[in-house]
């Protein structure tokens, strides 16, 4: 691990600091009933002040990235009892695009993370992010897709070449089939073009398979974006 410039440091620390500094009173989950309460004091990040810190995240992840020696130590037990994550991140269980690093060396803590193949929203992941929105207290979700992502390409295979694949892949890819279809046949590369429309038909399945997210971001108390993580530069782009 290589010392990092005293600029990364500081940033870093900023977004730490506005999380500490966002601490809240517990308050009742919406959507969850009296029972369950967050127990602990959630952040007090805007999803607009989250998702301003993980585009500058990212900007330290590409320009130049490097990696602070952090007390790794310290940061565990600090969040050993409890856990204000200010993000949730559903991304792809590629190797490749890991959250915490790409958006600039998060620590434990910080972001609540869903991964499998392909980012899908299934109800698996609706009930992981209604638990950090609704218990947690996270302003923001990021559905989080890929450049070569290989749960993507395989559903474009099945669409354009009537491709199979063996044991339990033709199901899990079967969601992001709709998303091929819709992007068959435009200009533009096939499998990034459904990489992308796959993210952003997941934002709107989170809404459509949960009344509780669907009544938190139109009382403004969350966010949700669609995000393409590009393999070769290294940056995120938000998706409108």
């Amino acid at each position: 691990m290589s010392d990092c410039s005293n600029q990364v440091c500081v940033n870093r620390r900023g977004v730490l600091g506005l999380v500490g500094l966002g601490m809240a009173a517990a308050v009742a989950a919406p959507g969850l009933g009296s029972t369950v309460a967050i127990a602990a004091p959630a952040t007090a990040l805007t999803s607009e002040q989250a998702l301003e810190a993980l585009k500058e995240g990212n900007r330290r992840f590409v320009a130049p990235p490097q990696l602070c020696s952090i007390d790794l130590a310290k940061q565990r037990a600090s969040v050993a009892a409890h856990q204000a994550p200010w993000a949730i991140i559903i991304g792809c269980a590629d190797s490749r695009s890991p959250p915490e690093l790409l958006f600039g060396g998060l620590g434990v803590g910080q972001l609540f993370v869903a991964r499998n193949a392909g980012n899908l929203v299934d109800p698996a992941v609706v009930g992981t992010v209604e638990f950090g929105v609704g218990v947690l207290g996270a302003p923001l979700i990021v559905v989080l897709g890929h450049q070569r992502c290989g749960a993507v390409a395989a559903a474009c295979d099945v669409v354009a070449k009537s491709a199979t694949f063996p044991g339990s892949i033709g199901p899990m890819i079967d969601p992001i089939l709709p998303a091929a279809i819709a992007m068959r046949g435009k200009s533009g590369d096939f499998v990034d073009n459904t990489i992308r429309e796959s993210a952003r038909r997941g934002t709107t399945r989170l809404t459509t398979a949960s009344p509780m997210l669907a009544e938190a971001v139109k009382s403004g108390k969350l966010k949700i974006v669609a995000a393409h993580y590009d393999l070769d530069r290294g940056n995120v782009e938000f998706l409108t």
